[in-house]
């Protein structure tokens, strides 16, 4: 899995995704693969590349090709298929999670030469990306914030203190799951940074760790570094506040907003 994972410039858990059909495969990946494997059948090949391409018109985010990185696609891919979702931001409010006004204003601060044609299709995909949230079977999600993610008004007053009403609106246990850790906490597990452990119905995939960076995405399938990522989720979920004093809390910020 390694050498194939170097034949088409990626890694071993690339590949890994790629063979549990949670990642699609370009032309030139599958040309490469096929090259290191020894097939030599052109009707194999065309009928792979074939379905290599067709698999890649399923997404929803297929329509958006032009403008998503290949990074954020697979990223896309991996959350679209997940049964389960473990959330830790300790500055912003989750993309799936967003309002619209607070998600364009998050699209601005990080694409600052982006014209606003540029942004509302980055805005499409984010609010596109929360009809997961809405389908029949939607997966599990526990979203843990640090108390900073309530106070940093994004947007303005108004902007966040809708924002914060939403988390209100859609905490809704166990399904969706909202927990806040308070300042009071002092240190936790996750002042590292950010990170959603990503897992499936399928005993035979692999859980993933996503970790954003300054210049994108790295993702996590090997054991050791996974299960210390679900034991810092662990600590964090323990340090958070219940549900209902979560929601408490991030009331009492919104309304200190437009007081």
């Amino acid at each position: 899995m390694e050498q194939a994972g170097e034949a088409i410039d990626g890694d071993k858990s690339k590949i890994s995704r790629q063979e549990n059909g949670r990642q699609g495969i370009s032309r030139l990946e599958i040309n490469a693969l096929l090259k290191l494997y020894g097939v030599e059948d052109e009707r194999l090949k065309v009928a792979l590349t074939t379905l290599a391409r067709e698999g890649r018109r399923k997404g929803w985010w297929a329509q958006y090709g032009d403008i998503l990185p290949e990074r954020f696609q697979e990223h896309l891919s991996i959350e679209s298929d997940a049964a389960r979702m473990l959330v830790f931001q300790p500055l912003l409010v989750p993309g799936l999670l967003q309002t619209r006004e607070y998600a364009q204003e998050s699209i601005r601060g990080v694409e600052k030469s982006a014209s606003e044609e540029q942004v509302e299709s980055y805005l499409s995909v984010r609010m596109a990306r929360q009809e997961i949230l809405r389908k029949d079977n939607p997966p599990q999600v526990v979203c843990l914030l640090d108390e900073a993610a309530l106070r940093r008004s994004v947007g303005g007053p108004g902007v966040m203190a809708a924002q914060l009403r939403k988390l209100i609106e859609l905490n809704a246990p166990p399904q969706l799951s909202i927990q806040v850790i308070p300042f009071s906490q002092g240190w936790h597990a996750g002042l590292d940074g950010a990170f959603t452990i990503f897992s499936y119905p399928d005993p035979m995939d692999l859980d993933v760790v996503s970790l954003v960076y300054l210049d994108g995405l790295l993702y996590l399938e090997e054991d050791d570094p996974v299960e210390r990522y679900k034991l810092a989720f662990d600590q964090l979920r323990a340090s958070a506040l219940p549900s209902r004093q979560s929601m408490a809390l991030i009331s009492q910020v919104a309304s200190d907003l437009i007081s």
